[in-house]
């Protein structure tokens, strides 16, 4: 819970207009707040009092958060409205990132540019406009010409700290994506005129028409064949925010023709196991999630990657990793389950996989380092290590499967877990 400044209440409060002003405001952040709610906040905060900020967040948090992932937004919003000394500064921070000298260099706190958003869009309202000063008409010139467009910010912007628009408009953009895999050589072999092998059976029916003079050798090369894609996607608490984005970036891929993938397994975990795969072929995407998450009960729950890999390794491995599989695993690593444990399933999960490429958002820290023990039972048996908390970085995810030496991060954190 973040620190609080002391309350500071109008000589005349409206209390009730405030905490409906407030419910409005934490609407607009994305949480889901009725009149309902309202009403069991206004009754709450008359039972439990008005004398202590504390006990005051702790009463709108039962009666307006329902949801682990509510709580980041719920106390942004709380901070920014009931009176930060800098309400305003920090807002305008948030909404206008490329001004300089109006708050301090800081990067933005989780769901804090949200929050922001949420207030100013009702800045209008009538209890601020009796407050506010009138505003002075100020001509401001920007000059636009070397600030980069919204489409490319927003490329490399954290999923967590997105907008509620900037969030719609990032599954807009990963709509588009793909990730094309190079085809892999079979057993089985196709006609061609510049094979290197022979093909003995062609070449002999050929002769027999003259008379068995040869006159030409019939070539054969490997066919081609696509390999499965196997996605793996952590949905605890902890991943919430990523995990429904990169289902949406899963489902494109799963709907893109011609994108090279013989078929798209896609499973979810937290503390069991789900396969969504038939979910995700429904072309409509808001349909198809919604059904992926009435499918898998445990979202925003605990974690147990050691017993839903185990699950996998065990009941789902020889259907959809025949023929070597690539295998996307989607998660923070953060699992307090037995890492020996861990440690072999992610084992036995290389060793049937054709490649095993780790997608973890803590990478988006510059001083992240392997010490978490669920992360250093699972680093050594990956083949390339990535970070997956921006649109750049799922765009780089085509180069890192083409590339069979590309380790990512692995080299590196490798270093460091042995130093």
């Amino acid at each position: 819970m973040p620190e609080h400044a002391p309350l500071d209440l109008p000589d005349d409060p409206q209390l009730v207009a405030n905490l409906v002003h407030f419910a409005r405001a934490l609407r607009r952040a994305g949480l889901r707040v009725g009149t309902g709610r309202v009403a069991d906040a206004i009754r709450a905060v008359e039972a439990a009092g008005f004398t202590d900020k504390r006990d005051f967040y702790h009463v709108l948090e039962a009666c307006f958060v329902s949801r682990a992932e509510e709580r980041r937004a719920f106390a942004q919003v709380f901070r920014l409205f009931w009176r930060d000394p800098r309400f305003m500064e920090h807002m305008m921070a948030m909404m206008l990132p490329a001004v300089r000298g109006v708050a301090e260099e800081r990067a933005a706190q989780a769901a804090e540019k949200r929050a922001a958003e949420a207030l100013l869009a009702g800045a209008e309202s009538p209890l601020r406009e009796a407050e506010a000063e009138p505003p002075e008409e100020t001509e401001i010139e920007v000059d636009a010409a070397r600030t980069t467009s919204a489409e490319e910010r927003l490329r490399t912007l954290d999923f967590e700290q997105m907008s509620t628009e900037e969030i719609a408009q990032a599954k807009r953009m990963l709509a588009r994506l793909s990730l094309p895999v190079r085809p892999v050589p079979s057993r089985r072999a196709a006609a061609a005129a510049a094979g290197r092998a022979i093909d003995r059976r062609r070449t002999l029916r050929a002769a027999m028409r003259t008379g068995g003079e040869v006159s030409r050798l019939a070539r054969t090369r490997p066919r081609p064949r696509w390999p499965n894609l196997v996605a793996l996607c952590d949905i605890s608490g902890s991943m919430s925010r990523y995990s429904r984005v990169l289902l949406h970036f899963l489902h494109a891929v799963s709907n893109r023709q011609g994108a090279g993938w013989a078929e798209v397994h896609a499973f979810t975990f937290g503390t069991r196991l789900t396969n969504v795969t038939r979910h995700l072929r429904t072309r409509d995407v808001d349909a198809a999630l919604a059904a992926a998450g009435a499918e898998a009960q445990d979202w925003e729950g605990g974690t147990r990657i050691g017993d839903c890999l185990h699950a996998f390794n065990r009941d789902w491995s020889r259907r959809v990793m025949g023929q070597g599989a690539v295998v996307l695993l989607i998660t923070d690593g953060l699992d307090r389950g037995d890492p020996e444990r861990l440690a072999r399933q992610m084992e036995r999960l290389q060793l049937t996989a054709r490649r095993l490429v780790w997608i973890n958002p803590l990478l988006r820290y510059d001083d992240f380092a392997p010490r978490a023990t669920g992360i250093r039972a699972m680093l050594p048996h990956v083949d390339s290590f990535r970070a997956g908390h921006s649109i750049a970085t799922l765009e780089d995810l085509a180069a890192t499967i083409s590339r069979p030496d590309d380790a990512g991060e692995k080299a590196r954190l490798m270093a460091a877990f042995s130093g």
